[in-house]
């Protein structure tokens, strides 16, 4: 009967926890229980649950400080596998699988053990008839059935303080000694698709690397990378997934993530499928402007991420060897800022009869893009009327789901000319969704923007599945964390030697910088670790004549080289031994050797240099680099370079426990900018033009500068013109530049 009792006990137990719901512990008078089953033998197994999963005797013992009592509630929002044995007793084990029966094993254990392992979310929607299960680990079970307990900050973990330890040993090296251990660098690179990644430039040995794989471990890195792919809401400020990998999933994988019900990738693939109908309509001349002419020329309008990935890839695609081609008679321009010269130089020689305008803004509300749409708009009224016909004819939205109504409003036609996105994409992962797709594959065919997409998809099924051994992004985002967290390195560069890959690191700035740049843990402690490098960059060999004097001499400043064995378009001169793209890769290949090994004081007096001179040319060295070689800049190369370091800065975040998908941080300049235009708005139109008066001295003084100045440069007759006068019309391209008949027919027409 004991046994029975005992036995319905837990099968009960389980079956809720498996269903994800509250489980309240019977109370004696409910239910007679063995002399030997106590309340808190469930804390007990949870906490030997956590042992075992590495979180270590501080959980274990942080998770014994509370015992259960009669009237707590257990819940697990999770896929969980639960195996319970009685105390003390031989009884059997209740091991309740996916296949939804019951199955027993005897054990004779000294106390009751539950032991949860992840079952795949496919078997636990099918289990259970949904589609999406959230996943919860046992640190996030504690916090709820311990109020208030929070996970310790990582910088306290064993791991952390052995690697604080080996950084104070690896300041005794050199990498000029490093270099010489033959072991070491045929151990320090990884290939895969064509992607080469050389690291023994990094200040690592072979321990610094097997502490950082202990580091990853213990942050449960791989889980939380599955977790991210699957959909899983690690955003929890926004209560949001993070699944701008969905964005160019394959086909073959419709069915098997799930958000909130509904199937992701069906729906990236009706939106792709949209939107190749509409390029290619477009570019075949099918779809015209409001007077009848075809139009060639697009403007984006759009700010951060719905701007510099698009605007990246577009410079790549320029000379891609198809690219080329495949753009000839269309002409694609971005208008970010909301500096009106802005919107000149992007509309200054267009002839908005044959313009076609996106608008890129998740919410419409942007207010940037949303007055420079405004402003597009209007310059689009004032050459062919105020007809409601002329924006649905020259303007499309990409917009989430959410902010349809926004769209209607505008004026769109958002049965034709509207591109969602999901609020599961961040604006600076968006460059694979409508963002990109819509102006890219206007410009150079949706073919070539799928050439980019499936590049991507390679690099994420690289990222989920090698080991971490071989797995670039985990080891480059791995170094990324020693760098700056414990070397104390806080800048970084990114140099591609590639001039078409001019805008990558802008786009990286703003991907790594807003996502890492935080100062709050997810588990909503202050951390007390440096995270967040100021990423920078140019092109080589530009760069190493701006501000690369620095980076040797300076500040150390950690390097990615960026290069290619074949060039978009190489050159040979007459009389040239070495083509240009060679001259190029002899940089590529000497600035990462001159960075770690350096130059001696006595290697400078070989040379014949005075000795008032020797110290100024002496280079310390000692300065980590990583290298990267691809085949050849083509858009499938640029997606796997775009994804490695997407997946780059998720690793970092992960190791640093930061939520590396929200951006609160720029919030606050927004709304105070809102408070100085309501000022700006009253000295306009204020009669007697009284002082501005924000309540700051500092703020109210220099505001006050800038009105009178303003009002006196239009007085003395400059021809500045003050605002809220400012004419929107630009009619250069007619009074200037008079348009000459050209409809190249895109890539059949006259240049073909």
């Amino acid at each position: 009967m004991l046994i029975c009792k005992n036995a319905l006990f837990v099968f009960l137990f389980g079956l809720q926890i498996l269903n994800g719901e509250s489980f309240q512990i019977p109370s004696r008078r409910g239910f007679q229980r063995s002399p030997s089953f106590e309340y808190n033998t469930l804390y007990e197994s949870y906490s030997s649950a956590l042992f075992s999963a590495g979180h270590g005797q501080r959980g274990q013992n942080h998770f014994r400080n509370k015992r259960l009592s009669s009237d707590d509630h257990i819940v697990v929002e999770s896929d969980e596998r639960i195996n319970v044995v009685l105390e003390n007793e031989v009884q059997p084990q209740l091991d309740y699988h996916s296949d939804g029966y019951a199955h027993t094993a005897h054990h004779n254990y000294p106390k009751v053990i539950l032991q949860a392992d992840k079952l795949g979310r496919s078997a636990h929607a099918r289990l259970m008839g949904k589609h999406q299960q959230d996943q919860h680990r046992i640190s996030e079970f504690m916090s709820k059935v311990i109020p208030g307990s929070k996970p310790p900050l990582v910088s306290s973990t064993t791991e952390w303080k052995r690697l604080e330890r080996h950084a104070e040993e690896i300041e005794s090296t050199h990498l000029r000694d490093l270099l010489k251990d033959p072991v070491r660098c045929e151990s320090m690179f990884a290939e895969y698709d064509g992607v080469y990644f050389d690291y023994s430039r990094q200040r690592a040995t072979l321990k610094t690397m097997d502490l950082l794989f202990d580091l990853a471990e213990k942050q449960e890195l791989e889980s939380r990378i599955r977790g991210m792919f699957n959909g899983e809401k690690i955003n929890f400020t926004e209560d949001r997934a993070v699944l701008h990998t969905a964005l160019r999933a394959s086909k073959d994988e419709i069915g098997t993530i799930f958000v909130d019900g509904i199937d992701v990738v069906q729906e990236v693939h009706d939106v792709l499928d949209q939107i190749k109908s509409f390029t290619e309509a477009f570019r075949s001349g099918e779809i015209k402007g409001y007077t009848g002419k075809r139009m060639r020329n697009i403007v984006s309008v759009g700010i951060g991420g719905s701007y510099l990935g698009p605007e990246f890839l577009h410079e790549v695609l320029k000379t891609e060897t198809n690219g080329v081609t495949t753009s000839l008679g269309y002409n694609l321009r971005f208008l970010a800022n909301v500096d009106p010269v802005d919107v000149e130089r992007t509309c200054a020689d267009l002839d908005p009869e044959e313009t076609l305008i996106i608008i890129v803004s998740k919410t419409f509300t942007t207010a940037e893009t949303m007055l420079n749409a405004r402003t597009m708009r209007q310059w689009l009224w004032d050459f062919m009327g105020d007809d409601i016909e002329v924006v649905r004819k020259h303007v499309v939205a990409c917009s989430s789901v959410s902010a349809t109504e926004n769209v209607k409003a505008f004026g769109i036609d958002t049965e034709r000319y509207f591109f969602r996105f999901w609020d599961w994409v961040g604006g600076r992962y968006s460059v694979c969704g409508a963002a990109g797709a819509v102006p890219i594959s206007l410009l150079y065919g949706f073919d070539l923007f799928e050439k980019f997409l499936e590049g991507a998809r390679s690099m994420d099924q690289h990222f989920i599945n090698a080991p971490m051994k071989e797995n670039i992004p985990i080891i480059i985002g791995l170094l990324g964390v020693w760098n700056s967290s414990f070397m104390g390195y806080r800048s970084r560069a990114l140099i591609p030697y590639a001039q078409a890959l001019l805008r990558l690191p802008a786009h990286i700035q703003q991907l790594d910088m807003e996502s890492n740049g935080k100062r709050i843990s997810r588990h909503g402690l202050e951390i007390d670790y440096p995270v967040g490098e100021v990423d920078f960059g140019e092109p080589g060999t530009n760069s190493q004549h701006s501000f690369f004097q620095l980076i040797h001499q300076g500040q150390t400043i950690p390097v990615d080289f960026l290069g290619f064995v074949q060039s978009q378009h190489d050159l040979l001169m007459d009389g040239e031994k070495l083509s240009s793209h060679d001259e190029l890769m002899a940089n590529f290949f000497a600035q990462p050797d001159a960075l770690a090994n350096g130059k001696t004081a006595d290697e400078v007096r070989a040379e014949g240099c005075p000795e008032e001179l020797v110290l100024h040319k002496v280079f310390d060295g000692n300065r980590p680099s990583n290298s990267l070689l691809f085949p050849q800049l083509s858009a499938y190369v640029t997606g796997q370079i775009l994804a490695l370091y997407e997946h780059r800065t998720a690793v970092q975040g992960f190791i640093w426990d930061l939520n590396s998908f929200d951006q609160w941080g720029v919030e606050l300049g927004k709304k105070l900018a809102i408070d100085v235009k309501g000022h700006l708005l009253k000295a306009r139109y204020d009669p007697r033009q009284r002082p501005v008066d924000t309540g700051s001295p500092a703020t109210s003084r220099i505001l006050n500068y800038y009105v009178q100045n303003g009002r006196d440069a239009s007085a003395n007759g400059t021809g500045m013109s003050v605002n809220p006068l400012t004419s929107v019309t630009r009619k250069t391209h007619r009074e200037h530049i008079p348009p000459p008949i050209r409809d190249l027919g895109g890539n059949v027409g006259k240049l073909s």
